[in-house]
């Protein structure tokens, strides 16, 4: 995989050094904003890369580029995915793939004529912790109650409410703990269960954008709650209960670092299955690995998974 990266923020800066001990990935080229050219520049320095530009297209142009990174803000996946698909490049997606369902149809149908790689950066679902979720959650028998809570203070809150608007508050920019949070502790619960038959969306709303909510997810014979918000905390922690026992998320729905099994009549088990790498490891090694092998069935298998969180985000912000 020879990769460029979209943006110069905080999850691209985050995922430099991981990508950089992953065998297979060559680092090739970052695109920034004019701006930010000078961070790009430095970045490009310590990441040893070939090319560092603020112009999109001489990326798209560059040979020795075969897969773009999107890492920008939720209103410019679509559009940048689009572009580098376009171009004959594939594509990692960062989450939320985009901000419609109907654009994710519009980049798969694209990808698909091309045939070309189109994946969603979604750290759980390459976790060793989920795949031991996966793996044990028949054991609690019955489902009956999921609830995910990952509510974190945002320290840019307070210059929200000041009118100072960063990119994961503004609502033009398909910003709000929606998108930004609870996005994890949705892509968890359709990865375990699948589609809900209905969802509703109680947001918090403030300057137009929810600052937190809780998203009701019915699966007819149990019920999910999924919990996000960036205006106040609380202990980020996840349940799935079952009438024989219950599995519990020690910490963020974006890392999974414990998980804990509670059978009736038996004793806690504590576990943890992740790799000893950053969240973003594993998620990575499987792009590089989808990719190279060219591995199409377990593409559509993303896909797929991809489309049911699209399509739960939808009914979301239509019950609004």
């Amino acid at each position: 995989m020879k990769l460029a990266l979209l943006g110069t923020g905080m999850i691209v800066k985050e995922v430099l050094p991981v990508l950089k001990e992953i065998d297979g990935i060559d680092l090739v080229a970052i695109l920034s904003t004019p701006r930010s050219i000078e961070t790009a520049r430095e970045l490009a320095e310590i990441y040893d890369l070939d090319q560092a530009t603020s112009n999109y297209q001489e990326i798209l142009d560059n040979p020795n580029v075969d897969t773009i990174y999107v890492g920008l803000p939720n209103h410019l996946h679509y559009d940048y995915a689009k572009q580098a698909l376009l171009a004959g490049k594939h594509v990692i997606c960062e989450k939320p793939f985009t901000l419609k369902a109907s654009e994710f149809e519009d980049l798969v149908a694209i990808a698909e004529q091309r045939k070309l790689f189109l994946l969603e950066a979604i750290t759980n679902q390459y976790l060793g912790n989920f795949a031991y979720i996966k793996e044990n959650v028949d054991k609690l028998g019955d489902i009956k109650i999921v609830e995910c809570n990952y509510s974190q203070y945002s320290s840019r809150y307070d210059a929200f409410k000041h009118g100072e608007i960063a990119p994961a508050f503004n609502p033009e920019m398909g910003g709000g703990a929606l998108r930004d949070l609870n996005i994890y502790n949705i892509h968890l619960i359709v990865g375990l269960f699948g589609k809900p038959k209905t969802v509703q969306y109680l947001a918090n709303v403030e300057r137009n954008v929810d600052t937190s909510g809780i998203l009701i997810m019915d699966y007819g014979n149990f019920k999910a709650v999924a919990i996000g918000a960036k205006d106040c905390g609380a202990e980020i922690k996840s349940t799935i209960q079952g009438n024989k026992g219950s599995i519990a998320v020690l910490g963020p729905t974006n890392a999974m670092p414990e998980v804990s099994m509670k059978l009736n009549g038996q004793e806690t088990e504590v576990v943890n299955q992740n790799t000893l790498n950053h969240r973003m490891h594993d998620e990575f090694v499987a792009f590089q690995d989808i990719i190279s092998n060219k591995d199409w069935n377990r593409q559509a298998q993303a896909l797929e998974h991809s489309r049911a969180v699209m399509e739960v985000l939808d009914m979301a912000v239509e019950s609004i």
